[in-house]
């Protein structure tokens, strides 16, 4: 796999982290720029299902809330909520939170509702598969702002194994990665380093090294993919906490 150094998750030349950061968003400030707008986008797909999974909770049926995420990713994308909200402005999650639930409470009951695709720009987003990721997931959680937390580090999680998924394809190691991606995200005694050893015809040794590598690969980029929403890398560590404690209940 390739390699990152300690220094962070923009040091790395071409690295999708060095486009896709919410620092070159707050830079740009009010003035357009491409590559704040990309990163703005990439940031938007990332994470869109935890704001549409927050207004349904709010109590909007499929369709509403479809329209109003959609709406909302309309006007967020213009960069009018780049302005105020300072005190979110650190936390891209905390940011984009706080700005939909001021649209959903000063802005929508204000406009009249639009046609899908009605002039206005629009995030491409799974739709067909978002309602029955909802149901899944609406569980008993006690809040939908604590649901909020839990679903985007879901979010993370996933985006995280599927960069690293393509690490493994891109080294001719996407065998060993189906194998070995259980140690990764399912609790001890799902499956053995020796099964997997026997699954992949290698040494248990090997294997066990192999599962070292990937955990420490696997945490450089969640690390990585937490940084790029945050203004201050300092906060890696306390905005983990924050996102993980949601699984706590």
């Amino acid at each position: 796999m390739t390699s990152e150094n300690s220094s962070g998750p923009t040091t790395a030349p071409g690295d999708i982290f060095a486009t896709t950061h919410w620092t070159v968003v707050l830079a740009a400030g009010k003035r357009r720029s491409p590559q704040a707008d990309r990163a703005l986008e990439e940031l938007c797909r990332t994470y869109w299902f935890p704001l549409y999974a927050y207004v349904r909770r709010r109590g909007h049926h499929k369709e509403d809330a479809e329209d109003l995420t959609q709406a909302f990713f309309a006007r967020f994308l213009e960069k009018k909520y780049l302005i105020g909200l300072s005190a979110e402005r650190g936390r891209f999650r905390a940011f984009l939170l706080a700005s939909l639930k001021h649209f959903l409470a000063n802005e929508w009951d204000k406009s009249q509702r639009q046609k899908r695709g009605g002039g206005e720009k629009l995030l491409s987003l799974d739709w067909q598969t978002a309602d029955t990721q909802f149901q899944v997931a609406a569980t008993n959680e006690p809040s939908p702002d604590q649901a909020f937390d839990r679903e985007w580090a879901l979010a993370l999680l996933g985006k995280v194994i599927e960069r690293l998924k393509s690490e493994c394809v891109a080294d001719g190691k996407a065998k060993l990665f189906e194998q070995l991606k259980i140690f990764l995200t399912a609790g001890k005694g799902i499956l053995t380093h020796a099964d997997a050893a026997k699954n992949l015809n290698l040494d248990e040794t090997a294997v066990r090294v192999a599962v070292h590598r990937l955990r420490k690969r696997y945490r450089t980029l969640l690390r990585a993919e937490i940084s790029q929403t945050l203004a201050d890398e300092s906060q890696v560590d306390e905005e983990m906490r924050a996102l993980f404690g949601a699984f706590g209940g």
